[in-house]
């Protein structure tokens, strides 16, 4: 039963176009082809990724973010408050004002009081300024190496500059050493990156990050199985080309360089706009989409494939109106680009700030659990990870 059903999934006509098929992949006379079984290399090479990462981040991006003179402010922590705590942790970070006026009783501290408590007790849970810093220059790296090594990979390739040619001779066409190490590296990287998501800052967009890394992880590996592997470097150069200027821009911001900043955001922005709203849809995902159906039927293949581009496409165009926004809230007052994404910490209020253990001490004639309630003025902010 389980074979007849893997006979089905993997037919030829479902993944080929007519008269071609996985036969057409089989080693022969010195040509090598890609293999599904190839794709299990990935696995330790993602693990590698994940160390390296450690690595790279105490090694060099610690010691980069001092000497580019990244510093995060000093918090005041909310102090131990066992009622705010728990409505903290299992109901709201943000309670509405009805909430906040029950807290108030509950805890004998004013209105005004709780709120502060609660802005303090989210910002103690919002990642340092390092931490950014450390990510960002990580991925910096990674996406500056991987757009020079793709285009090392495709500089020579006649389909590098007409991008029909992908589709010439397919899918009989021969596994290059140089193409089997961009992909096996790419693909590693990116479940790295799937595996890390939950511990790395989460910002706004974090659900279209995860469809992101899954649409990615599998047009990777489905153009891996049936050869389009012309079309997926030329994809994947394309994406390389602006990340990494975005991830560098991220690092001046926190560095507080804001004329860098702003240059290299001004051209991520226009290289941005160039690869992912003009080359990648009229020229490559045309050449995937449009082109085929003067060589070949539709088959489901191309319609698979062409749908995860589209996935792809569309959070592209959610990210330009991101961008475009930054744009136009920084060009203006020559601020500090913001990330859109980015959850900001909320600001000190200005307001006297009463002490509220001391109505617990009137209200219940002790300090509960031997610490004071609420207020907490120096307490040492929580230590960077």
């Amino acid at each position: 039963m389980l074979s007849r059903l893997s006979e089905l999934i993997w037919a030829d006509w479902i993944w080929f176009p007519e008269g071609h098929g996985w036969a057409d992949l089989k080693d022969h006379d010195g040509k090598v082809f890609p293999n599904p079984k190839d794709l299990w290399a990935t696995i330790p090479i993602a693990l590698c990724f994940l160390v390296i990462r450690q690595i790279f981040e105490r090694t060099v991006a610690i010691p980069l973010a001092s000497l580019l003179g990244v510093s995060d402010k000093q918090r005041v922590g909310a102090s131990p408050n066992p009622v705010l705590e728990s409505y903290f942790c299992s109901t709201s970070k943000h309670p509405k004002q009805s909430s906040i006026e029950s807290l108030s009783k509950q805890t004998g501290c004013s209105v005004r009081q709780v709120q502060r408590w609660f802005r303090r007790r989210r910002n103690q849970d919002r990642p340092s300024k390092l931490k950014k810093f450390r990510e960002a220059s990580w991925r910096f790296t990674f996406y500056l190496l991987a757009f020079f090594a793709g285009l090392a990979v495709l500089i020579d390739k006649p389909w590098f500059y007409d991008v029909k040619l992908i589709w010439e001779n397919f899918p009989k066409m021969p596994l290059l050493p140089s193409q089997y190490w961009y992909y096996m590296i790419e693909l590693g990287f990116y479940i790295s990156l799937l595996v890390s998501v939950a511990s790395d800052v989460k910002r706004k967009d974090f659900k279209e990050q995860i469809i992101h890394h899954v649409a990615t992880i599998a047009l990777i590996s489905f153009s891996w199985l049936v050869n389009y592997i012309r079309a997926g470097t030329l994809i994947m150069l394309v994406h390389d080309a602006a990340d990494y200027l975005m991830e560098s821009a991220k690092m001046f911001n926190y560095a507080g360089w804001r004329r860098t900043c702003n240059f290299i955001f001004t051209m991520f922005a226009a290289v941005f706009i160039v690869t992912r709203l003009i080359i990648l849809p009229f020229w490559i995902i045309h050449t995937t989409f449009v082109y085929p159906l003067t060589l070949y039927s539709p088959f489901f293949g191309f319609y698979f494939f062409n749908g995860l581009m589209c996935v792809l496409q569309v959070l592209h165009i959610f990210w330009a109106v991101l961008i475009l926004r930054m744009v136009v809230k920084f060009l203006p007052g020559n601020d500090i680009v913001e990330d859109e994404r980015s959850d900001k910490e909320e600001t000190e209020s200005d307001d006297e700030d009463g002490n509220c253990e001391h109505r617990e001490k009137s209200r219940n004639g002790h300090v509960q659990n031997g610490h004071t309630v609420l207020n907490n003025n120096h307490n040492v902010p929580r230590a960077r990870r």
